[in-house]
């Protein structure tokens, strides 16, 4: 695999936070995201390797191992199972010159002649002793990804398809996951070697803001403009919800300010079917502009009334 300078694609140096990794990740993404680049090829050949940048970076087991082996930081762990296996064998077999062909695994090896001959030659000899047997299993390495979803589409169970590897993974992510929540595929990740199981998928997913509800835990806010007239003498308004409109009342005298409660109108509860929070409206009264001698002389009989 050609060496990709992921910390470069991302705009941070080495000792930048996961905090300044993840605000330069959602600022390049909102760039080249594929639905503001149609049919740029460019755009999305740089949102790939943006995504993948983020996938190693943004998880700090990954980013130490990218650190260390560059490149071949994938089979990093298998690097260091073999190490540890080789110790094992040493001090069973008191053979230590022995037991692993062509390779020491000391702490001042090249990494690549190492990665070369157990991934990339014909025949490298690693794992195998002197009758031909393998010598271990390793588990794959696992694969973590970010998901964005609106507000929306969090609020409800549905079906997305990932390509892993070249291969088709369909999941079901349940209503009501939240910004920042993680979840684990078991063997969706990378092939394992030499005949071990696969890694695992870590999904995370991302939830933009909206721009109509602010979410706080399952419950949502809300804010709704009402004229002066509604608010002093009441009347109905049209307020928005997950699900669309519903029409509220307004209590004459309604302060600006006045929050009101619509209960079960909120965010679904992760994975309790049919349990919901409450949604929470906030009341912002506007007062009228443009007054007509009519309407001042009204306000003026009302102020000395």
């Amino acid at each position: 695999m050609a060496y990709i300078d992921y910390y470069k694609i991302l705009g941070v140096d080495k000792s930048a936070t996961q905090e300044d990794i993840k605000k330069a990740y959602r600022k390049q993404a909102r760039k080249l995201h594929p639905d503001l680049n149609p049919n740029d090829k460019e755009a999305e050949r740089q949102f790939k390797e943006l995504n993948e940048a983020n996938e190693v970076l943004s998880n700090p087991e990954n980013r130490a191992k990218y650190d260390k082996y560059g490149e071949n930081w994938k089979h990093g762990e298998q690097y260091e199972q073999a190490q540890q296996q080789q110790r094992q064998y040493q001090q069973q077999s008191g053979n230590y010159g022995g037991g692993f062909s062509g390779t020491d695994f000391g702490e001042s090896e090249d990494f690549s002649d190492f990665f070369q001959s157990m991934f990339g030659g014909e025949g490298g000899g690693f794992g195998r002793n002197s009758r031909g047997s393998a010598s271990g299993k390793f588990k794959g390495q696992d694969v973590h990804a970010e998901l964005n979803l609106n507000l929306k589409d969090a609020a409800k169970t549905h079906q997305q398809t990932f390509d892993i590897n070249g291969k088709k993974v369909r999941i079901t992510i349940p209503a009501g996951v939240s910004d920042g929540q993680k979840i684990k595929l078991k063997g969706h990740g990378n092939p394992g070697f030499n005949g071990g199981p696969a890694g695992d998928l870590y999904i995370t997913f991302n939830i933009t803001p909206d721009p109509n509800f602010e979410r706080v835990g399952d419950d949502l806010k809300s804010k709704i403009s009402i004229d002066l007239y509604t608010a002093v003498l009441g009347g109905d308004v049209k307020v928005e919800t997950l699900e669309g409109s519903v029409n509220l009342k307004v209590k004459p005298e309604t302060q600006s300010g006045t929050t009101v409660r619509l209960k079960g109108k909120g965010f679904p509860v992760y994975k309790k079917d049919g349990e919901f929070g409450d949604l929470f409206v906030t009341y912002d009264v506007k007062l009228p502009k443009n007054l007509t001698e009519k309407q001042k002389e009204l306000f003026e009989q009302l102020k000395n009334s």
